[in-house]
């Protein structure tokens, strides 16, 4: 498997991670061969060290340092909350305009990877910005609703606790469609039956980093995964007009943080 590259100079490389694959060997999944940074490794013949991490279901900007210092300077970063991060996703509802979802999140850890860590740490601060880019009403009875409905969100978190979008969404009533851990199980059997879709509808399309060298601002792209795009598409709206919602969407969320 080769890996979309969508930056790359002698400190960093960034690419495009698929749903469905992780981003390093794990214990969830010992009998798993291929990972995002081994991947990487052998398609640019050298050493990556992973900064930050994707969940395996998330797709979109993924991004490695060349170097251990490289590493530790991006971690820096992430650690300071001072990278911008922009998803897009489809959830259950008609979500409101806009909103800062600040709620505490207790920590979630697995029992097999996290069996070592403090079982009881108190809830961390965690918030998360999201803007609706469009409605959908579908006519089909899902549940007690005579319709189903939809909203495509442009989502930042502004911390980067575990599922924080996942669990954030959820506790404002708006699930993820594909969330087999905080969604809706019948919108998701739902959209399986009817249009084919499952999977996760979360996709990283964007990230501004500051470049630890050159000292200016670095903004990644990548594009919401095609099965998101198929959705959409059943939907009726177009590849390009979903771009053309991103791009005015992300240009006022830019704007907004500068």
């Amino acid at each position: 498997m080769l890996l979309k590259i969508l930056y790359q100079d002698e400190f960093i490389v960034a690419v495009d991670k698929p749903s469905g694959l992780l981003v390093h060997r794990s214990m969830l999944d010992k009998h798993e061969t291929q990972f995002a940074l081994q991947l990487v490794r052998d398609q640019i013949g050298q050493h990556v060290f992973p900064v930050h991490r994707l969940d395996r279901p998330t797709s979109g900007v993924l991004l490695f340092a060349l170097t251990p210092d490289m590493a530790r300077a991006l971690g820096e970063q992430f650690s300071a909350n001072a990278i911008e991060k922009y998803y897009l996703t489809i959830v259950r509802g008609h979500a409101p305009a806009s909103g800062l979802i600040d709620y505490a999140l207790k920590e979630q850890l697995d029992k097999i990877a996290d069996k070592l860590a403090n079982q009881d740490k108190a809830a961390q601060s965690a918030q998360t910005s999201y803007q609706r880019v469009a409605n959908f009403e579908l006519e089909y009875a899902v549940g007690r609703y005579q319709t189903a409905r939809y909203s495509l969100l442009l989502v930042s978190p502004k911390t980067g606790r575990k599922h924080q979008i996942r669990r954030h969404l959820a506790h404002i009533n708006h699930p993820i469609v594909g969330d087999t851990t905080h969604g809706d199980g019948k919108h998701n059997i739902f959209l399986r039956n009817e249009f084919a879709y499952s999977g996760l509808a979360l996709s990283c399309i964007g990230m501004t980093i500051h470049h630890p060298v050159s000292h200016t601002r670095l903004t990644l792209r990548a594009d919401p995964s095609d099965s998101m795009v198929g959705l959409l598409s059943q939907w009726q709206l177009t590849p390009t007009q979903l771009h053309q919602l991103i791009e005015q969407n992300l240009y006022k969320e830019s704007a907004q943080n500068e």
